[in-house]
């Protein structure tokens, strides 16, 4: 299948209004290029996760750029997109240059190109997270990596709720723990748990294309025999205590079944959940403690927080 990029050279004032128009056309995503991303002090205490070229990015202005497929109706789908970008001029929206180019692209160059982006990267003490596509020989005897071949779904692991619930499982799991991993997306917390030592990992995701993923990842890091992925609706259905929950999905989602999480811990046993935006700091938190945990530690990268809490 070919698609068609569409690329707009614009101002910051016009990204959320032209991403908007892009999304009502159709466009699945849209990619920002912001020079201002070159100069961005960022947190990251464990090294860049990638290095961008300054030659991707415009001199002034930002550039916006959405795929769309190509099919009969393309020509008339961008003409709409111009007309809708032109007509922000009339709401004082100032759209800068309002440069608009089209060009194809083969479906196979577009999956594969944005691993020029994905590296190697230290994300903890231990742990490294390495594309299967790249050759790593580890730094230290004790370091841990973890191969991931993420596919375009689910992420690379070097998101922080993710950073953060590793750093967190490094901290609670002690050898033959029993860990379930709710919502698992890639599989990477349960492939992190069983390298640090569980003895069994069940991995929860309600997605049947995550759970593909998470198995070939699984498979990847040669921890099949302790890492079992299902499909489930969070723990619906799940029997028995384990020593640590790890979830890694939205706060709403988390406050939704944290007294399902306090019936599958054992007393003493951990709760980690990342995936909560700084709004919902508070009420993810009182929803966790009103379900029988404390709140030994609290995790903070970037606007994104983590608890690791303990079942009294």
């Amino acid at each position: 299948m070919k698609w068609s990029e569409i690329m707009i050279h614009t101002t910051n004032e016009a990204i959320e209004p032209i991403s908007n128009i892009l999304h009502e056309a159709g466009a699945s995503g849209v990619v920002i290029e912001d020079p201002f991303d070159l100069t961005k002090e960022r947190e990251d205490q464990f090294g860049e996760i990638y290095q961008l070229n300054p030659d991707d990015y415009p001199e002034e202005g930002v550039i916006i750029k959405a795929y769309l497929p190509v099919n009969s109706f393309l020509g008339e789908t961008v003409e709409e997109i111009k007309q809708s970008i032109s007509n922000l001029a009339l709401f004082n929206i100032d759209i800068g240059q309002n440069q608009v180019t089209i060009s194809e692209v083969n479906e196979e160059e577009w999956a594969t190109a944005w691993k020029k982006y994905y590296n190697p990267v230290k994300i903890s003490e231990r742990f490294t997270i390495v594309p299967t596509w790249e050759t790593y020989e580890p730094v230290s005897s004790d370091e841990l990596i973890i191969e991931l071949d993420p596919g375009m779904a689910f992420g690379t692991g070097t998101h922080p709720t993710t950073v953060m619930c590793i750093q967190a499982l490094e901290r609670t799991v002690k050898s033959q723990d029993t860990v379930i991993d709710v919502g698992t997306g890639s599989g990477v917390l349960s492939i992190a748990a069983a390298l640090l030592g569980a003895s069994k990992v069940t991995a929860l995701d309600l997605d049947e294309v995550a759970v593909q993923s998470a198995r070939l990842n699984v498979k990847l890091n040669k921890v099949q025999n302790c890492v079992n992925v299902s499909k489930n609706d969070l723990l619906h259905g799940m029997d028995g205590q384990v020593d640590v929950v790890v979830s890694n999905i939205l706060a709403e989602v988390i406050m939704s079944f944290t007294d399902d999480v306090a019936k599958a811990v054992k007393p003493g046993g951990y709760f980690i959940a990342s995936g909560i935006i700084q709004q919902k700091k508070n009420l993810v938190k009182d929803a966790i403690i009103q379900s029988g945990f404390s709140i030994e530690e609290t995790l903070v990268m970037e606007d994104w927080i983590a608890f690791i809490a303990k079942r009294g």
